[in-house]
């Protein structure tokens, strides 16, 4: 069929429509979310795919779809991982049906991602097979490799991936697809009712299929040993595999682990003595080392490699040999470039109103998280998603004076992923705290996929839409208020009002993503000449809007005239069309 050059996310999306896989569920997460997007081009009729409220129901449902027969995958963040760990875990015991295979991006440097973690433990922990791959070729490989080991070894497979296995580019070749008879659906609560009694059964088998994947791994064609200089032999896996190679090339010998767990024990002591120096060089944590020396090896490997971020070649090549790799240096420091919310961005005027009110601000993961940055400054929180419910909860009952000085924030997809039983527990434990839902109409940081909440499926179709006010209600929040966020002084009004309000209550803060293609802008502003220099309009940090030679300018190409920089401005300096 021929070759193309595809990111690591299109070629594993690639794998499962080769695979024959049915059904794909998963909740958008950096660096993940390009596997799910990519998957949805392909025909529906044979792979159905589509964006679950998060990675729990995602999970679940491809669970589901292999419990019936059919190949299922979901994919998503590494943080992801931990909210879809219970479905993981007990599907461990289950077994399969049909080939299931959970893809998981760890995001080594913490690109996008509020903490650094490293998933392998997951597979230890649920004790499931778990493959690395290092390149998109790999990636598409690995992918359906991962269905015929799950079906032969009756176990979930994680595929493990990170930023830069993910958003990297290679040559894959494509293939057809092959489609796999799912036969007929057959009861056996034994092996599917994970009750006690049928659970206690299911341990002892996870332990045999255990020392099984471990013979497999001996031997399997995903481990590989190159031997070149014998001087220096580095074990390694995934990205990191490629960042040795970078470093020394056929200067040194390595044995490649595609399978991260189990590991074996048999290949790594061959390749150790091979080599005259042993090392490890694995991102995050230790634990290809830490195998090592249980098996009576002394490889060199945190003691010279760090734990936090991504590696690089230059970098291993210094910590094994100290030779530094000359790079230019600048006379004068570069400006840092950080991440800043868009013009026209609904959450703008929002931070600015209640950092001039000066309340408390729990957070929650999105765009609007940006609201921590200067010069807004508003957030004090973010933790993980849902978290800017249910966190307020408890701060507001460890602190009654704060019940009028606290809020807060989550968005219309972070809601649907984990606010709402935040939401409920608010409503039912009874704590005067407000909630500001910024519905943007989309799932911004991640790209613009689809939710519950805007109506529209992952291939754009119509379908049923949360009604976020009605659910508020619902759920015993009596008092839910809809506001523009651009219109300042309404957003203050009712911010006052219903922090002040003696019971729960939701404000919905309702305006479109300015990048959406379906938004509609107005012509962009400009500046009069009755501009005095004051730098009101600056405090808002809007990207369209800068500031030289004592007066403010727009920068037409991005300003989409949402107006608030003319509500800060006292002095009606700004206003009208731009004037080229």
């Amino acid at each position: 069929m021929g070759k193309k050059l595809m990111l690591g996310n299109h070629a594993v999306a690639r794998g499962l429509y080769e695979a024959g896989v049915r059904v794909v569920s998963s909740y958008p997460g950096t660096p993940s979310t390009e596997i799910t997007i990519h998957a949805a081009g392909f025909e529906r009729e044979k792979m159905w795919v589509e964006w679950s409220p998060n990675e729990k129901v995602g999970a679940e449902v491809a669970i589901g779809a292999s419990i019936a027969g059919a190949r299922a995958f979901s994919g998503m963040k590494h943080v992801g991982l931990n909210v879809a760990a219970d479905p993981l875990y007990t599907a461990s015991y289950t077994g399969v049906n049909g080939g299931l295979v959970f893809a998981v991006a760890d995001d080594m440097g913490m690109h996008s991602s509020q903490n650094e973690q490293d998933s392998r433990h997951h597979a230890i922990a649920a004790k499931v097979p778990m493959l690395e791959p290092s390149s998109a070729h790999e990636c598409k490989e690995f992918t359906k490799l991962a269905f015929e080991i799950s079906e032969q070894f009756d176990t979930p497979v994680l595929l493990r991936l990170s930023t830069r296995t993910s958003h990297s580019q290679g040559v894959v070749e494509e293939q057809e697809r092959v489609e796999r008879d799912m036969g007929d659906y057959k009861k056996d609560a034994e092996k599917y009712v994970m009750m006690p009694t049928y659970a206690r059964a299911k341990h002892p088998k996870v332990e045999e299929r255990t020392l099984k994947l471990i013979e497999y791994a001996e031997t399997s064609p995903l481990n590989k040993i190159e031997i070149n200089n014998p001087e220096i032999g580095i074990i390694t896996s995934g990205t990191t595999y490629q960042f040795s190679k970078e470093a020394f090339g056929n200067d040194a010998s390595y044995l490649k682990l595609g399978i991260v767990n189990p590991l074996p024990t048999q290949l790594i002591l061959d390749f150790a003595s091979k080599v005259k120096k042993l090392y490890v060089a694995e991102e995050l944590d230790d634990i290809i080392e830490t195998h090592c020396r249980k098996i009576g090896l002394s490889p060199l490997g945190k003691e010279i490699f760090t734990y936090v971020g991504e590696y690089s070649g230059p970098y291993i090549r210094e910590k094994i040999t100290g030779e530094k790799t000359p790079y230019l240096e600048f006379g004068e420091p570069i400006p840092v470039r950080p991440p800043i919310l868009c013009a026209g961005c609904s959450h703008r005027s929002v931070f600015y109103v209640l950092k001039k009110l000066g309340v408390m601000v729990n957070g929650d993961i999105g765009c609007y998280t940006l609201g921590a940055t200067p010069p807004l400054s508003a957030m004090d929180t973010c933790i993980c998603m849902g978290a800017g419910v249910s966190a307020l909860h408890g701060f507001n009952k460890a602190r009654k004076d704060y019940e009028n000085r606290a809020i807060g924030v989550v968005g219309d997809s972070t809601f649907i992923h984990n606010g709402i039983t935040g939401l409920i527990n608010i409503a039912y434990n009874r704590t005067n705290s407000t909630i500001l839902i910024v519905d943007n109409s989309t799932t911004g940081m991640t790209g613009h996929q689809n939710n519950p909440a805007n109506g529209h499926d992952i291939y754009g179709d119509f379908t049923a839409k949360v009604d976020l006010e009605m659910l508020c209600k619902s759920v015993g929040i009596n008092r839910v208020v809809v506001i523009e966020p651009s219109d300042m002084a309404q957003t203050e009004r009712v911010l006052k009002q219903e922090l002040d309000a003696n019971e729960p209550s939701v404000i919905i803060a309702r305006m479109p993503c300015a990048l959406l293609k379906t938004t509609k802008h107005k012509a962009a502003l400009s500046v009069n000449e009755k501009c005095n220099g004051c730098k009101m309009c600056m405090r808002i940090g809007c990207p369209a809007l800068t500031f030289a030679d004592n007066k403010a300018k727009v920068n037409s190409t991005l300003c989409v005239g949402c107006g608030v920089c003319t509500q800060m401005c006292k002095v009606g300096a700004i206003g009208g069309e731009h004037e080229d």
